[in-house]
C-alpha cells in the first residue's frame, strides 16, 4: 500500500472543514480556480511537476494560487493567517467542532 496522499470521496477533500459559503462567496472561488487553469495553460507542455517545482514555478501561477489563498483565508477568519501554526490551529478546532456534531447527530438517531 502507498504511503502517499489517497483522495476520494470521503478522504481529505470532504472532511476539510470548510465554512458555509454564499453564492458570490462560490462564485469568487470558481473564478479563481480558472484563474489557477489559466495560469497554467500559458505554459503549454509543461507537466504539473514542473509548474509546482518551488524552484522554478511561475510568478503568474504562484500569483493565482496567492490570491485564491488570500480569498479564502478571509472567508475562515476575515484575514490572512499570520504563519502555517495559526492555520492548522484553526482548521483542526474547526474539525473538532465538525466532529463534535456528527457524534451528537449520531448520538441523538
Amino acid at each position: 500500500m502507498r504511503k502517499d496522499f489517497r483522495y476520494s470521496t470521503t478522504i481529505v477533500y470532504n472532511t476539510f472543514p470548510l465554512p458555509s459559503l454564499s453564492q458570490a462567496q462560490r462564485e469568487t472561488l470558481e473564478q479563481h480556480g480558472w484563474q489557477i487553469i489559466s495560469a497554467r495553460e500559458m505554459h503549454p507542455g509543461k507537466d504539473i511537476a514542473w509548474l509546482y517545482d518551488p524552484d522554478i514555478m511561475p510568478s503568474n501561477l504562484r500569483d493565482a494560487h496567492r490570491a485564491l489563498d488570500e480569498f479564502l483565508e478571509r472567508i475562515y477568519i476575515g484575514r490572512s493567517f499570520k504563519n502555517d501554526s495559526e492555520r492548522r490551529e484553526h482548521l483542526l478546532k474547526l474539525y473538532a467542532e465538525m466532529a463534535s456534531v456528527k457524534e451528537k447527530e449520531v448520538a441523538s438517531a
